[in-house]
């Protein structure tokens, strides 16, 4: 995660440093990115989005939240998940991964979200993001949780972070993981739907649709090893065709396509 970016997030994305104790970290972060870096903001900046540090984490904002503390990784488990370490392996998610699968793949980890859910049920894990954005802000989080008590206690190390195309990154795995997760970012249903959450919002507006889910697919079938597992809204069309298994969530489905 040391190279820059360049132009990817021209006019769109700056780094934004308001006086914190030490401005090497933003400096740094706007080097490795490629956007720019400001002390102060005024209308005149064309840009909507903003990576800062408060309140001890990596947050990106936009305009609408620069006074609402913005978005970061959550590291703490979502209600209704077990703080236990490793977390029992219950519901539809545990079911798609498989009993005995041990390696997981997540090669569109977004918010890191749903990683973090399988890295507590106790899978080796290894996390792929493509977005430069979101790998940042996942570096911040998988930081954070190496300070936890819990993890100190074990001895856990965090998930292993790579940053790029999954369908390039995939074909060079040193060995086909039991599961592949994806969970690509599909069309809204409608233009009028519910609103989605802000995460997602912002994530939308700032990297588009998965336009190459295909093709990565393609790519995750042919890597892993035993399974990949997708995860869709319940209104989309299966995206490799007729899956193995389906195992039903709450608004939204996981589709298991078995190997061999």
């Amino acid at each position: 995660m040391t190279t820059k970016i360049t132009q990817q997030y021209s006019g769109q994305l700056a780094v934004l440093y308001q006086g914190q104790d030490d401005s090497l970290p933003f400096r740094q972060l706007a080097e490795r990115l490629g956007v720019p870096l400001y002390e102060s903001l005024n209308s005149d900046s064309p840009e909507q989005f903003f990576l800062t540090w408060r309140d001890g984490c990596l947050k990106l904002l936009d305009r609408e939240l620069l006074k609402k503390g913005g978005l970061a990784v959550d590291i703490e488990p979502r209600n209704g998940e077990q703080r236990s370490w490793p977390a029992p392996k219950d519901g539809a998610l545990a079911q798609a991964l498989g009993r005995k699968t041990k390696t997981v793949v997540d090669a569109t980890t977004g918010w890191g979200q749903d990683s973090l859910h399988i890295f507590r049920m106790g899978y080796e894990l290894l996390c792929i993001e493509r977005s430069p954005v979101m790998a940042e802000l996942l570096a911040d989080g998988f930081a954070r949780l190496t300070q936890q008590d819990w993890m100190q206690r074990l001895n856990l190390e965090p998930p292993r972070l790579l940053q790029g195309n999954a369908i390039h990154l995939l074909a060079d795995l040193e060995s086909p993981p039991d599961c592949i997760y994806l969970d690509p970012m599909f069309p809204p249903k409608r233009k009028k739907s519910a609103l989605a959450k802000k995460s997602m919002m912002v994530l939308r507006d700032l990297l588009g649709d998965d336009q190459d889910k295909e093709q990565l697919f393609e790519a995750a079938l042919n890597a892993a090893g035993k399974r990949v597992v997708v995860k869709s809204p319940d209104y989309a069309e299966p995206l490799g065709g007729k899956p193995s298994q389906t195992f039903q969530g709450k608004l939204l489905r996981y589709d298991v396509y078995l190997k061999g």
